[in-house]
Order: structure tokens, then sequence, then C-alpha cells
């Protein structure tokens, strides 16, 4: 995530906390009550998965017992459940009820790009927040709620190329690019490739089309269209996915089908649940702040002033490229009305061994992580991992997430948390790194995240703490990297950064 995208969500999360699904917000339409035993959707849930035992979609746990085997609806290899992965953008239909539980009725997944990686960049500011890859020709940014399979995070922060092909699940943005929920290195195999991208020089009387910087060519006797797709389509279509054999930079198309973002139709049930990134700011449609909408995909999403919004969230925040979860119901094909929208961008990281864990709960640093069911456990060699198996004081575990408070209590609602693949050294286990918004600052100490340290020998990177001071005493919102170490039960800064907006 862009660090102005950061500093900008900063300032949202105060409030309630509820460890399980959003709240119902009442409304009409759809299944959105809680009567007929609490059932407050009916339709599809879209976005990341989060856990298994049964299937964890928007911080709903989803039976998967109706289906016959747990197959999934896939044409990409993903034939069953276990063939799934955190952070692949699922499709479920089915009913959700109010108590975090849902039933569901088929699964449905589909790759965003599978293929060649032409190009391997790192965060250009030197500051690891992002890596870019190229592939096929369209940009894909993983990030570091990005779950990484097959290579580590770190590997591609070096930009080593990859000669493997990958597997992206990822969304759309809204200048082409793409950001992704899951990438997974695979076997080479030009026979089997996915391509999605904006079109040009349509020529049907060549069977042929272009897709960033790659031909496709297509037998119209033999290919295959989905989604009632034609021919006589392909002149007016903006963005196609493609699979098929790829020869260098000509794709012999097998099939050819709209985009991901059908993802996000409307099926027999009215309601829907989704996370994506916004594509189109909020605009108000009348006088006052709300009723307004903005878009995802081709979905506009209305606001209304029933809708709830969650983690401190204004309309001024439902900005292009923030990821947010929504939950609402069908006014048309086209248009959802949103019930409740929720933030689902990180905006807070700690970094260190755990010392503690209860309750769903538990402290790096003297930060102190919250568990819910949209968290997705990860480890950094590919290992199975859950709450109850973190290891306690031993290994370095990451946190990305968002910074909330409740009361006086200060704590991050852990979107992605990624156990190193081996044990930190006995030196490393008393070093922290946290980045979170600057609650209070003298000339000997800080707090960030609820931790108070040491300020007193620290280095400032690149901005005086004089500055800083200043600077939060007129009122402005302050977001610190700190790296730090424990001594007993007392923490000291060895070096404090500002993080600046920019556009890197």
């Amino acid at each position: 995530m862009k660090r102005q995208l950061r500093n900008r969500i900063f300032g949202l999360a105060a409030g309630t906390v509820a460890f399980g699904v959003i709240s119902a917000c009442g409304g009409g339409g759809g299944g959105l009550s809680v009567a007929d035993g609490g059932i407050r959707g009916t339709g599809s849930s879209v976005g990341p998965v989060s856990g298994f035992g049964s299937v964890f979609v928007n911080g709903v746990k989803f039976s998967t017992d109706g289906i016959p085997n747990q197959t999934v609806d896939s044409d990409d290899g993903i034939e069953f459940e276990t063939d799934l992965s955190k952070g692949m953008i699922l499709r479920i239909e089915g009913q959700w009820r109010d108590d975090g539980t849902g039933t569901a009725d088929q699964l449905i997944y589909d790759d965003t790009l599978r293929g060649p990686v032409d190009q391997v960049v790192a965060d250009p500011s030197g500051a690891g927040e992002f890596v870019t890859l190229t592939v096929m020709g369209q940009t894909v940014r993983v990030d570091r709620q990005t779950v990484v399979r097959g290579t580590t995070y770190a590997t591609l922060l070096s930009g080593a190329a990859i000669s493997d092909h990958v597997r992206v699940s990822a969304w759309r943005q809204a200048d082409g690019s793409y950001r992704a929920g899951y990438i997974e290195t695979i076997a080479v195999d030009a026979t089997d490739v996915e391509l999605e991208g904006r079109v040009s020089a349509v020529d049907t009387s060549q069977n042929r089309f272009t897709i960033g910087t790659i031909t496709v060519e297509y037998d119209e006797l033999s290919v295959n269209f989905g989604s009632g797709l034609t021919e006589s389509d392909l002149e007016t279509a903006t963005v196609l996915e493609v699979e098929g054999s790829l020869s260098g930079t000509v794709l012999t198309a097998s099939s050819i089908d709209r985009d991901d973002a059908r993802r996000f139709s409307r099926n027999a049930g009215d309601d829907i649940q989704l996370t994506a990134t916004i594509d189109a700011s909020y605009s108000p449609s009348g006088a006052t702040a709300r009723p307004g909408e903005f878009r995802i995909g081709e979905l506009t999403v209305r606001v209304t002033d029933a809708t709830e919004l969650d983690d401190d969230l204004e309309v001024s925040d439902l900005n292009e490229g923030l990821l947010v979860q929504v939950e609402g119901r069908f006014l048309s094909d086209t248009v959802v009305e949103a019930e409740e929208i929720e933030l689902r961008d990180g905006n807070a990281k700690v970094e260190g061994v755990i010392s503690s864990a209860a309750d769903n709960a538990f402290f790096i640093g003297g930060v102190e992580v919250r568990v819910v069911p949209t968290t997705a456990f990860t480890a950094e060699d590919g290992s199975d991992v859950s709450f109850e198996t973190l290891p306690i004081g031993t290994t370095t575990v990451e946190v990305e997430g968002v910074e909330k408070q409740q009361g006086a209590e200060v704590f991050i609602e852990a979107l992605k948390v990624e156990v190193d693949d081996e044990p930190a050294s006995a030196a490393d286990r008393i070093q922290y790194e946290l980045e979170g918004k600057l609650a209070a600052i003298s000339p000997s100490a800080i707090t960030v995240l609820g931790v108070t340290i040491d300020a007193t020998s620290a280095s400032y990177a690149d901005n005086s703490q004089a500055e800083i001071i200043s600077r939060f005493g007129n009122g402005e919102v302050l977001v610190l990297e700190v790296e730090y170490s424990r001594d007993g039960n007392n923490f000291t800064a060895v070096e404090i950064e500002l993080e600046e907006n920019d556009d890197d």
C-alpha cells in the first residue's frame, strides 16, 4: 500500500471491536435482517480466504459439508477445497448468519494471472513496503498483506528474477494494475497460461487482439467464449480474460471470458458481501455528505444515511485504492446498497517474538494484537500455522493490521500474521519494529500502539526530534516507524523514522 494511503487511514482506527462478523444493521430486502434463525444474508460472498476448517471468507465460517466432495468450480487446477490457499479470492454462493457462521452451496475460484514473470522491482524508496512484478506485461503489486507461496516476500524484495511461472489472485485497480491477495510460484507450463487486461487493436477479420504486450490469436470455430460473449463483443470489450498456450508474445486462446469483475455479479440471492479495492472514489449525490456512491469494478456501491461505517471511516475516506469490505443488497444488477462498510487495509504493523498469547490475543514488544475471523495466519516456509500453534518467545512474527482503540486500550486487529521459517537468535529475541500512529511524545519518550518507549538515546532518521514534537503539537497525525529493544520490562528506541507521504 502506498504510504500516503497508510497515513490517510491511520486516523480511522477507533471504536468497538467484535470478535466475529460485522454486526447486523437492519435495512430492508434480501436476508440482511436477523430473522429466520439469524440469517443475515443469502447470495454471494466474495473475498480472500482467511482460514479453513470449513472456509473463512469475509469473517464468516462457511460450512462446505453440503457440497459433494467439497469441489470447487474452477478451470485452473483448483478442484477441491483442499487445493485452496489463504489469500485466494473466492466466491461463495450460500447463506451467512448473524453468529458468524454460514452455509456454502458453491465455491467458485478463478486465477487472475498465470504465467511467466517478466520483471521484479522492489519498492524504490527502500522501505520494503511492496514489490512490483510484471507478469506477461501486466503490473502486479505485492505488499505485506499478500500471501506469498513457493517463494518468500524477502526473496521478492531482493529483486531476483523468477524463472518459474506464477499463479496470481488479485484485484484489478482503476489504473489497470493489479494488487495481489495471493501469489504462488508454480511449474512452467506454456500450454496453460491465463492473462487478463485491457484490450486493444481488435481485428476480428484476422482473429486477433492485443492485451498489453501480448498478441492474442484465436480460432472462432474452436475457442470457448464464456459469460455469454460472442466474437462481435470483442469489438467493444475493454477488459478480457484469456486462457491458452503462450509462445513468445503470442497467446493462442482456448477460452475468452469477461474479466474477474464477474466475481461480483448478481446471482439468485439478492445479498452480497465483498472485499475489494475502490475504483472510483466516493462522491455525494445530494446536498449533504450522504447519500452518495463509489464504484468497485462494474458495481456502483450506494451509501445511505443508514449505512454503518466501521473503524471510524468517513465517506471522505472512501477513496480510490482503499481495500474495504462491503455488505449490502442488490438494487439492480449493477447497483448495491451498502448496509455496512469496513476497512480491510492495514495501517499498522509490529514485528518480533511473541511474549504471551491467550484469549484470541497476543503481545509482541508490548503491542497487543487481537485475532478476528478475517485474520490470515501464514508461515514463511508455507507450513500450516494457527493461533494455537504460534511460537512463543522463539521465532519472529510479523503482523499487518488495523490500529484500533477500545476505551483506553490501543491494539492492532490483525489482518495477516506471518511466522518466520526459523527461530530468531538470542539477540534478535529482544529486538522489535513497529509502525503506528504517534499518540504522545516528549524529549524522553514516545507512545505508539499503546506502548511507551524510552527515546532518550534514539536516533531520528531524516527528521529532528524537535520537528516531530512541533508538528505533533500542531495537531498533525504522524505515523512513526520505530526500531526498539527490550531491557527487562522496559523498551528503548534505537531508531525513529517519520513516515512521510509519497507517491512511490
